[in-house]
């Protein structure tokens, strides 16, 4: 049985001539343990697919299937409890709140289901100590670089022991270093359990932690690429490596191109006459 079904999923937003459609009859299979990277242009529709796979929104038209169950049509407050309980989330910008501590940040989502303070704290301090900062916890958010604080995100979206983290965009707002250290900790996560982890990417690169590479465009999923872990995707890698970067020798190499392709025409010879009437100096008026 599947983790994840959607079959002809749409969302629209808007009223007649004002429609818009963010999600096109989405049809898209996920198994447990998948480590999924989802690309795509700017308004695309991954957003949109990531909200209703997370149980934020729901399809206006189709059938979402969570583990045999049909959640759909759930209502608001069953939406939010399956959410608590299954899934994980990590946003781009962070999310914490801070006033609160690094240790509070991770453990509120424990406070949601009725756990003791002393509990809930000794839980979000493992899940800390297992994403490498929990030196940090009684530490607020602006006390952190950008890395840090997206590891206190990570470790808040773990702390439930979901089964599908989703990942929004998760080193938008960092550098290479930060990202290097993000993605690294979510692929030792995945390899150290049965999470299934979908995140969305513009950065090609970032598709070497992923098993599998999912393509969007205008609200539909227009390609689909399984791959080995540690490679970047076919598909991707066409966006990387053509990107074109000018250089002298590339502007040579052009012109060398342009010369082969359009055929030498020699200059028609002009008459005696013309070539004397050309050389002739014009009279001035002054000269009349």
């Amino acid at each position: 049985m599947s983790l994840i079904k959607l079959e002809g999923v749409s969302k629209l937003y808007g009223f007649g001539d004002a429609t818009t459609v963010a999600l096109d009859e989405a049809n898209l299979v996920i198994e447990k343990g998948e480590f999924i990277a989802v690309m795509g242009p700017s308004g695309s529709g991954k957003s949109t697919l990531m909200h209703i796979i997370g149980l934020l929104d729901r399809p206006s038209n189709g059938r979402y299937i969570l583990e045999g169950r049909s959640v759909s049509r759930l209502r608001s407050n069953q939406a939010a409890k399956l959410r608590r309980d299954s899934i994980g989330f990590i946003f781009q910008s962070f999310n914490l709140l801070n006033r609160f501590t690094v240790l509070e940040n991770v453990a509120m989502p424990l406070a949601y289901k009725g756990m003791s303070i002393t509990k809930r704290s000794k839980q979000a301090s493992a899940i800390l100590e297992r994403v490498g900062i929990q030196s940090r916890e009684y530490f607020y958010p602006y006390q952190l670089s950008g890395g840090q604080a997206q590891c206190a995100a990570i470790a808040r979206a773990l702390v439930n022991n979901p089964k599908i983290i989703i990942a929004d965009e998760p080193t938008g707002n960092l550098d290479s270093a930060g990202s290097r250290l993000v993605m690294e900790l979510l692929s030792e996560i995945h390899r150290s359990g049965n999470t299934t982890i979908i995140f969305v990417t513009h950065n090609p690169e970032l598709t070497r932690y992923a098993t599998r590479v999912v393509y969007m465009h205008d609200g539909s999923i227009i390609h689909d690429e399984r791959k080995p872990f540690g490679s970047v995707a076919q598909r991707a890698r066409q966006v990387l490596y053509t990107l074109p970067v000018k250089t002298v020798e590339d502007d040579l190499a052009g012109v060398s191109a342009l010369m082969k392709a359009i055929p030498y025409k020699p200059a028609k010879k002009q008459s005696k006459k013309k070539l004397k009437n050309q050389r002739k100096p014009a009279k001035s008026r002054s000269s009349r």
